[in-house]
């Protein structure tokens, strides 16, 4: 079909996907901050990392500053992951080699000399780098490290010689393999001459995995998100079975079986034994035992620790609250809590926070006040706010939305815990851009002045495009609180309409630049891109209104949306002007809405959907019962042939003989959220119909199909297959 300016059909989405992400960044001192750029490098078919350093430099008179970058560098992709000290002095690097046989290295380094290297290869397996189970922590001495990594399985042994062979669950979609997530502490004597060999019977370097006996926890869990209290006490987070025996699986889930601890250790740093194994001293539930928590923090000069809690067994994603709990008084207070609709009397309108983890360091003290520093969901954007660690109950926004300015969304990249704040912001139609900040206080409140110290390096093609597109966030009359976000041409209508839905359901589409949706706006398509009821941000009372009515109230809700833009002249009801996608739950209500509504769309693109209740061989077989209103349990998770009868009507397929709209299909092989087995269901019924029906399979690819080829292949046959129903 036409598009916006003469184009291959791939080119947008190659040219957009390649534009440089932030993805982290790190002050080294207060005038210099190095910052880390991801995107798809398509030649190479390979997510490409690269590194800055910018240099501060204020303007007293005005107050304003100059910043002076260096040129990017690749990153190796041999550095899994790294972290400063907390005097910054030392930087940590976890490193595994792609040559040969891979070899694993954890490295200390003092600027350019070798402090210490450890050879990790035989003591455990691969080291984890996820937001959930990761760490990567100096002690306060600044001699021992705490890090996650898998566990080797463990040998025959004499009273078991089947031990290996038994059963162990790993964590499901995106931890493929991964059973044995432990925290390993290693050490080393801090000027050394010589490192990693034996000398007097001890070794000036070692690392130990950390053991909880069950005795201590009453169970077999497993602890990530390790943070240092003190050189012999950590805090950590703790991940459990459930009563039947399963590991449910927490990418993007936050309702599992988790809790906070305190790890006491034992303290060993001049005199290093040689030892696999370090056995905790104690270990003491810390959290709420009738709630899911995450993320702990030990709060700078106090005694006390934050961490964020979420609903147990509710919602995979809703509204979380934080807590404060004193070490030494032994209490816990809920600092920010749940917040259920938006109220202008109540915290200036605050809906909440919607985070799963804080930055490594995401504190800030300011007029002798601490403050943490976070990003939430507000309604369809991201904002970047400050929790007052000393008042309850209170937010500051660094990021309102402002007049001509309210279609940014805000992500916090670091602080140096005094006056800077380092953010990326984008919009539906503005790439990435990095921004500075300086916090200031006036009149005892917290306040920011931002300044943008990098746009992207766009094609002047790129450029010119990107102007030619106008984003509006569209309220949908009379279904509060959903709301779409739209993206059109300035200057020519009669486009298709492309509507573009999330999965989750509980997940959030916000106002930030995506590639895959600009590329199809420049394609020659207006998209639809709403948030439905369920969708987080809005107040957690709308997130529990769709527990339920899933299949109904969100189909509806994406509906109205259409029909809205409709009636306000951004799109055409009939043959070729109506287009449906959407992945994972996002499949889910195409299928019902090509099903339900089989005279409105010309053609659909299902990614990795759920068609029918079969809760098998998911890593989260909770979600085809909790969803629609049956309280998963140990017996209800039995499909009998009564709750299968009760969930049939609440299934895409109950509408399959409905549809008349072509389908193309795109599954992950490997996909352990939604087994393709689903799709394979929804074709083969489709094809039995005589329905057109066309399946895609990517090789080596999961739930979120993201792989450089992958995801742009699916873009490139999305858009051929809309386009040939135009």
């Amino acid at each position: 079909m036409a598009t916006s300016t003469e184009s291959t059909s791939d080119s947008w989405y190659t040219d957009l996907s390649s534009i440089p992400a932030y993805a982290s960044a790190r002050f080294l001192s207060d005038k210099i901050v190095q910052v880390a750029s991801s995107s798809q490098d398509h030649t190479r078919n390979a997510k490409r990392t690269t590194s800055k350093t910018f240099f501060v430099k204020s303007n007293r008179s005005d107050g304003t500053f100059t910043v002076i970058a260096s040129p990017a560098q690749d990153v190796s992709p041999e550095v899994i992951a790294s972290a400063i000290s907390p005097s910054g002095k030392l930087t940590a690097i976890l490193r595994e080699t792609n040559s040969g046989d891979k070899r694993r290295f954890v490295e200390i380094w003092e600027g350019e000399r070798l402090e210490a290297a450890i050879n990790v290869t035989k003591a455990h397996g691969v080291f984890y780098k996820d937001d959930q189970l990761s760490t990567l922590a100096f002690s306060p001495s600044e001699t021992s490290l705490v890090y996650t990594a898998e566990a080797n399985a463990p040998e025959n042994q004499g009273d078991d010689p089947f031990s290996k062979f038994r059963f162990l669950p790993d964590y499901g979609e995106g931890y493929v393999g991964r059973k044995r997530p432990t925290l390993f502490v290693a050490r080393w004597v801090p000027n050394a001459e010589t490192v990693d060999v034996l000398s007097g019977g001890h070794r000036r370097t070692v690392v130990q995995g950390i053991c909880v006996p069950k005795t201590m926890c009453n169970s077999e869990i497993s602890f990530g998100q390790a943070q240092f209290l003190a050189d012999d006490r950590l805090l950590a987070t703790s991940y459990e079975y459930t009563e039947d025996g399963k590991r449910l699986g927490i990418r993007a889930c936050f309702n599992r079986p988790t809790a906070i601890w305190e790890l006491k250790l034992a303290l060993e740093v001049v005199a290093l034994e040689q030892s696999d194994t370090l056995i905790a001293i104690s270990a003491t539930k810390i959290s709420d035992p009738r709630r899911a928590s995450c993320s702990p923090r030990p709060i700078p000069g106090s005694s006390a620790v934050l961490w964020l809690s979420h609903e147990l067994g509710g919602p995979h994603a809703s509204c979380f609250s934080l807590h404060k709990f004193d070490l030494q008084a032994r209490e816990a207070t809920t600092h920010i809590p749940v917040i259920d609709k938006i109220q202008d009397d109540f915290m200036d309108g605050f809906a909440g926070l919607y985070t799963e983890t804080f930055l490594a360091r995401p504190f800030v003290r300011l007029g002798g006040r601490v403050y943490l520093l976070t990003r939430t969901s507000q309604c369809s954007r991201l904002e970047v706010i400050l929790v007052d660690l000393e008042q309850p109950e209170t937010v500051i926004q660094l990021t309102p939305a402002e007049s001509g300015e309210d279609l940014w969304s805000w992500s916090p990249l670091a602080t140096d815990s005094r006056k800077w704040v380092l953010a990326s912001r984008s919009a539906p139609t503005v790439p990435n851009e990095l921004v500075l900040g300086r916090l200031e206080e006036h009149g005892g409140r917290p306040k920011v002045t931002w300044q943008v110290i990098e746009m992207p390096s766009l094609t002047p093609r790129v450029e010119s495009a990107l102007r030619e597109l106008r984003a509006t966030v569209v309220p949908i009359q009379d279904r509060y609180p959903v709301e779409t976000v739209l993206i059109e041409p300035k200057r020519r209508r009669g486009q298709p309409l492309m509507t573009v839905i999330h999965g989750g359901p509980h997940g959030h589409v916000p106002t930030a630049f995506n590639p895959s949706l600009a590329a199809y706006a420049l394609q020659g398509y207006t998209l639809n891109v709403p948030n439905y009821t369920g969708s987080t941000g809005f107040g957690d009372i709308y997130v529990q209104e769709l527990i339920g009515k899933c299949g109904s109230l969100d189909v509806e809700d994406v509906k109205a949306t259409v029909d809205h833009l409709v009636r306000e002249g951004k799109g055409e009801h009939g043959p070729g002007k109506q287009f449906v996608t959407g992945g994972s739950h996002g499949g889910f209500l195409t299928a019902h809405l090509i099903g339900q509504y089989p005279d409105t769309f010309s053609a659909a693109v299902l990614r990795n959907p759920v068609i029918c209740s079969q809760p098998a061989s998911t890593d989260i077989p909770d979600w085809y019962f909790f969803e629609f209103g049956v309280r998963p349990s140990t017996e209800s998770e039995q499909m009998t042939p009564a709750l299968y009868a009760q969930l049939y009507p609440s299934s895409p397929i109950a509408h399959v003989r409905n549809v008349k709209a072509p389908v193309l299909l795109l599954l992950g092989v490997e996909d352990r959220r939604v087994v393709n087995v689903q799709g394979k269901t929804f074709f083969h019924a489709l094809r039995g119909l005589g329905k057109k029906v066309e399946l895609l399979m990517f090789e080596g690819e999961g739930h979120a199909l993201d792989g450089v080829e992958a995801a742009r292949v699916g873009w490139d046959v999305t858009i051929d297959w809309f386009d040939k129903a135009v």
